[in-house]
Parts: structure tokens; C-alpha cells; sequence
């Protein structure tokens, strides 16, 4: 290993790494998605290892966020998504802590074939900050009392978008970033987190997108980074302003990039609605690099593109020195995360709709349909333990393997979501959230 590969890879590492003592404070966990953690369970099953499991009123697709003892996730209900809920749980023991219900802004038909509570909130010292599709935003202290509250319909017009919005916020100590990629006159606010109050408003990117913005460290400064169909982004967090724009990429309309410090973020693209990879979504899967010019701008390039790899829903993760792309039929691509060549890829045991998690030297890969395969986190693939969340139930008439949006489900339960913190792996499914640990 030369000495430039050496410091890329101390790079990877120290940009991903969390405690299991930390909190889970956004999508993500703002792209910290590897722990460590010795303490997490290995195997379960619905009769055996579950700790605790709750059922949530109405529906939603957001990630769980954890900060202290609480953990917090949003749904919502009625026939036009009338109700939008926000509910607090005591970790320890799933208990409620309290209940927030609010009238949707925007009301629209409740389907799979739209977004349901889909942007997962963001937390903080001072409270949880939560964003649903129809435009309402609100701001919570974690006694449950509210801070403030936006309605951005009524700020700036309606928020129609094909399938609905899917994207999660994203923050840092001042801002917190929404992106509303909708069908006209999409727009990216950053919105003051004590008070509520629009900081800058700026154009979207102009494309179809279910992912959600990044912070990317680059140098001394991060860009905001947003990863839309056939085009990346990157702006300033502090006034809006476009830096660079990013047009040689294909099918990324869903997987969040994953900064991995350095200017460095993984790009992830899906294979489309045919049996096997299109072109531009095999290319498409890569590793991008944010350099500044001579003149003082900046531009975004390829590191690398993987040869074969395309991912699901869930973004690429990167362990150690290997980057691991999961495709929608669940197929395990592992590569060297310093050139993009393919150690191996292997068949896991279906569909992957949330993203990986890396736990100690184990990868969790969360299938939709409640089934967890933990694969071990070195060059060669082996299946450590295969789990199941709730019992398996009779799959609808068309496969939800290929949907057209994260909206759609077309029937049966779907596990969305899992985060780690405090020893403890909670996952969410649609209507319930579960917790399992030693």
C-alpha cells in the first residue's frame, strides 16, 4: 500500500466512525454510519431477541432519531393524510413518552404510491426539528412543548411532486437545511433553528429526487450536497450560493451521498425498472472528489466507477478499506474503496431498502421484508447470522422488489429504516418500531 492510499483509507475511517454511546440525531446519522460497537446482538428472531416492539399510529418511511433517552419518528393517518404524528419513546423500554399530532398542510391521498412521512427529522440539545411532505415544519423542545412552527404552502406555494417528497433534513449548530424538490420551482431553504426564520432560499436542482442533502467536508469548509436524476450539486451552507454542478451520472435519484472526508462522497445508483443494470446506473456508482481551481471555483470528478456495482434505496457504505454496494435484488457488491476494483459480489437474502449499518468487523443488511443478514465486514463474503423482524407474510400479486418510488410498497410491511445507539438496534417498519439488544 503506497502512501497516498494509506492516508485515504485513515481518512475513510476517521469520517465514519460513531460510538455506540452517541446520539442518532439525523438520516444517517449525517453519513456516521459506521459504529463501534461490541455489544450488539447477533441473532433474533419475532419469538426470541426482541426487546421491545410498538406500533405507531397511521404509516410513515421516516429513520428513527435518538438523542439522550428518547427516541423519536413521525407517521401519519387518515384517508388524505389528514394527521401528521410525532411521538416520543423512552429507549430503555419503548414507553411513550408524549404525542404530537398536527393538521397536514397539503393533503393528499394516502397510497403506496406516494411518500408517507417520509423526511426523517433532525435533533439537537435543544429539541427535535420535524419536516412531513405536505410543507409543515416544526421545532419541538424534547419536553414535547412546541419552539415554533412553518407552513411552507403557505410561505411558498404548493409542494406537488411526483410520488411526494422523500428528502430528510439535514443540519449543523445553526441551520437546519430543507430540500423541497418539487415539480415547479423546486428550492432549498436553511431555516434558523432557535427561531424558525428563513436565513437564505435558493433554487433546487431541478430534477426528480427522493434522497436528501449532505454536509461534505471539503477543506476547512462543507458543502451542501444534493444528489438528483442526472445531475449533483453542491452549495454553500452559509448563503445558498450554487458552487459546482455535476452532470456525469445516471438513475441517482435515490441513494444519499456519503462523505468520507477529503471532498470525498459515494454516489449511488439504482439499475431502473428492468431485470438487469442499464449502463448509465453501473457507471454511475462511484466514488466523486470535490477539488478547488485554479480561479477559485470548484469542481466535482470521478475518483472511481464501480464496473458492475448499482444500489437499492440505501446508500453505499464504506468499512475499513472496502466500499459495499447492496443492488434492489439484494446482491452484496464489495470493493477496494481506494481504486473501485471488485473483491466479490454475492446474493444476500433479498431486497435492501435501508441503509447498511457497520457495527464492530459485522455489516447489517436490512431487507425490506423484515429479514436482517449480517455479513462479516472483510474482503470475503460470509453470512454470520440471517434474522427475521415479525413473521413472514403471504407477498402480494406484484413484487415490491422494483417500485417506482420509496412510496411505493404495494402491500405487506416494509422495514425502512435502522439506527444503533446505546447497544441498542432500532429498526422501523411502516406502522411499528422495534428494538432488539443483549
Amino acid at each position: 500500500m503506497n502512501q497516498s492510499t494509506t492516508v485515504f483509507c485513515v481518512l475513510l475511517i476517521s469520517s465514519h466512525v460513531a460510538s455506540a454511546t452517541d446520539n442518532w440525531p439525523s438520516f444517517q446519522n449525517g453519513g456516521k454510519i459506521v459504529v463501534e460497537s461490541n455489544n450488539l446482538p447477533l441473532q433474533w428472531n419475532p419469538q426470541d431477541g426482541v426487546t421491545w416492539s410498538v406500533e405507531l399510529e397511521g404509516y410513515g418511511q421516516s429513520t428513527p432519531v435518538v438523542w439522550g433517552d428518547h427516541v423519536y419518528v413521525t407517521s401519519c393517518s387518515g384517508e388524505m393524510k389528514d394527521n401528521l404524528h410525532i411521538r416520543a419513546l423512552e429507549l430503555t423500554a419503548g414507553e411513550k413518552v408524549w404525542d404530537v399530532k398536527l393538521a397536514n398542510s397539503s393533503r393528499e391521498k394516502n397510497s403506496n404510491y406516494v411518500s408517507r412521512a417520509a423526511p426523517t427529522p433532525v435533533a439537537d440539545a435543544h429539541g427535535i426539528i420535524a419536516f412531513f411532505e405536505g410543507g409543515n415544519v416544526i421545532a419541538l423542545k424534547h419536553d414535547g412543548s412546541t419552539r415554533w412552527q412553518r407552513d411552507l404552502v403557505q410561505d411558498y406555494g404548493p409542494v406537488a411532486a411526483r410520488h411526494g417528497l422523500a428528502s430528510s433534513l439535514e443540519q449543523n449548530d445553526h441551520h437546519v437545511f430543507v430540500w423541497v424538490e418539487r415539480s415547479d420551482s423546486p428550492y432549498v431553504l436553511a431555516i434558523e433553528k432557535n427561531t424558525g426564520k428563513t436565513l437564505w432560499k435558493s433554487a433546487g436542482v431541478g430534477k426528480t429526487a427522493w434522497s436528501s442533502p449532505r454536509l461534505v467536508p471539503v477543506g476547512d469548509s462543507k458543502h451542501l450536497v444534493l444528489s438528483a436524476s442526472g445531475r449533483i450539486i453542491g452549495m454553500d451552507p452559509n448563503t445558498g450560493e450554487h458552487l459546482w454542478s455535476f452532470e456525469d451520472v445516471a438513475n441517482n435519484t435515490v441513494a444519499t451521498p456519503i462523505p468520507l472526508g477529503d471532498g470525498r462522497f459515494l454516489v449511488g445508483a439504482s439499475e431502473g425498472r428492468g431485470e438487469q443494470p442499464t449502463a448509465g446506473a453501473v457507471k454511475s456508482n462511484g466514488l466523486v472528489k470535490i477539488t478547488k481551481e485554479a480561479g477559485g471555483g470548484f469542481k466535482a470528478a470521478y475518483q472511481w466507477r464501480a464496473a458492475k456495482a448499482t444500489s437499492s434505496f440505501g446508500s453505499p457504505i464504506v468499512v475499513g478499506t472496502n466500499a459495499y454496494f447492496v443492488s434492489r435484488a439484494g446482491v452484496v457488491y464489495c470493493l477496494d474503496a481506494a481504486t473501485g476494483q471488485q473483491h466479490y459480489a454475492k446474493r444476500s437474502s433479498g431486497s435492501v431498502w435501508a441503509t447498511p449499518l457497520q457495527v464492530g468487523n459485522r455489516i447489517y443488511l436490512f431487507g425490506r421484508n423484515g429479514t436482517t443478514t449480517v455479513i462479516s465486514g472483510s474482503d470475503e463474503f460470509k453470512i454470520l447470522a440471517t434474522n427475521s423482524l415479525w413473521n413472514e407474510e403471504k407477498k402480494p400479486a406484484r413484487s415490491d422488489d422494483q417500485p417506482a418510488s420509496p412510496g411505493m410498497s404495494f402491500g405487506g410491511p416494509v422495514l425502512y429504516a435502522a439506527v444503533v445507539v446505546d447497544d441498542s438496534l432500532l429498526m422501523r417498519r411502516g406502522d411499528r418500531i422495534y428494538c432488539v439488544r443483549n
